[in-house]
């Protein structure tokens, strides 16, 4: 089954928790902090896999948890930090953060990779925080928490030119016809049901991908048919081969199919407006009045667009046609598919911008937040010179100052996660 998007939810490992633990040898029981530090939480991370072709793997699974850090042990020893977890998607795949509708990557290069969720640090273990007047600290430091978020995959395939034209008018034949690939053909609408791709090497030497884009119809942008599952793919093409049944023998006329299909295209996004497009005037071979190929093409012609007769079922004209293909995407630049501002801006915290949560439980002050969760479990609350450094940390971060601004006053209760103790100024 070919499966083109898909939405998973990532959570990289958080960090090991640093250790309390002293020196105790036979001839030193008193000796000093020992405690070591935690080691790092795995971080989750988008690799390009050059044998996936959809994104079948994620319709079955949809999360994706990283591996924790060790903690510090004993004898100043560090934990061991967590190995990354690795998700393989095929090349081709944009890669969006769920809540902003921003692009997180867009994996369009073998072997890529991009971090989709940041492990944790490991927190510092009690040998790090003595000091001439605190020999024996007794708190460490929590590991950080590693990075969540829900993202959407979308597959838009890699090929250099892209086929389009209403079903029926011989686009899977004439990929047949010109490249190894083996589409499904029959004489009925809708035959394909997934993009085919295929190589061609019309000039020595040269050669370039083609994708036969099936489900286009009048109201494809708007999902009508199977439009919208497969427009996304037109996007990565540099040139387009628009077919035609010149033939007319369906009762159509393939100006209006022409007009049609580019309406549907470039309401769907109107950068396509300005890919190259070259017109194949398919089934040449029963056609029985020239004058209608003639009218077409002067038509078009006197519009900017190249014609050429051709017949996928014989082998007429595709040479020429192909010839012609392979010319353009020399002369022709690789257009950005995402513009610069769609992507998204990772903001870096920088100190004193803490994830500090405050609201009011009856008449309780309540704060929370992953850097007071942190600071809590790094205070040794039986211990004065722990207590003290808890006290300046809440101090320098503003939280006394934002409950004032809250309005507390000497007496009323603060509550730190499971922590309560009344407020004196």
């Amino acid at each position: 089954m070919f499966v083109d998007i898909a939405k998973i939810m990532v959570k990289a490992g958080n960090g090991g928790n640093g250790r309390v633990s002293f020196r105790r040898e036979k001839y030193a029981p008193d000796g000093g902090p020992d405690g070591g530090d935690g080691g790092r939480g795995a971080s989750v991370i988008a690799e390009v896999d050059a044998g996936m072709r959809t994104l079948m793997d994620f319709r079955y699974k949809t999360k994706y948890v990283a591996e924790p850090g060790e903690d510090g042990g004993k004898k100043k020893m560090s934990g061991k930090s967590a190995d990354d977890l690795i998700i393989k998607v095929p090349q081709g795949t944009i890669i969006r953060d769920l809540q902003t509708g921003k692009v997180i990557a867009d994996m369009k290069d073998l072997g890529q990779r991009v971090i989709l969720a940041q492990g944790g640090k490991g927190g510092r273990g009690n040998q790090h925080f003595a000091t001439p007047t605190r020999q024996a600290p007794t708190f460490a430091e929590k590991g950080t928490t590693g990075g969540e978020r829900t993202i959407s995959l979308e597959l838009k395939m890699l090929a250099d030119v892209g086929l389009l034209g209403y079903p029926n008018v011989g686009k899977s034949t004439f990929l047949a016809a010109t490249t190894q690939a083996k589409p499904k053909i029959a004489n009925y609408h809708f035959t394909t049901l997934q993009p085919n791709l295929g190589v061609v090497e019309a000039i020595k030497g040269k050669s370039f991908v083609i994708a036969d884009i099936p489900g286009l119809i009048e109201g494809a942008k708007d999902g009508v048919g199977l439009g919208l599952d497969f427009l996304r793919h037109v996007e990565r093409t540099r040139v387009l081969i628009h077919v035609v049944d010149i033939s007319g023998i369906e009762g159509r006329d393939p100006y209006e199919d022409f007009t049609k299909i580019n309406a549907e295209v470039f309401g769907y996004n109107a950068k396509l407006a300005n890919r190259k497009q070259v017109v194949a005037a398919n089934k040449m071979d029963l056609l029985f009045d020239e004058e209608v190929f003639n009218s077409f093409k002067a038509r078009l012609n006197a519009e900017g667009y190249d014609v050429f007769p051709i017949s996928a079922a014989t082998g007429e004209g595709i040479d020429a046609l192909l010839s012609k293909v392979t010319t353009l995407l020399d002369t022709l630049e690789i257009e950005p598919l995402i513009d610069e501002e769609d992507y998204l801006v990772e903001v870096v915290e920088r100190a004193g911008e803490k994830d500090i949560v405050y609201f009011m439980d009856g008449d309780v002050y309540c704060v929370e937040g992953d850097y007071i969760d942190r600071l809590l479990y790094s205070t040794n609350l039986e211990d004065i010179e722990s207590l003290r450094r808890f006290q300046n940390a809440l101090k320098m971060n503003g939280v006394f100052d934002h409950l004032r601004e809250m309005g507390i006053t000497d007496g009323d209760t603060v509550r730190i996660f499971e922590l309560e103790f009344e407020f004196y100024d």
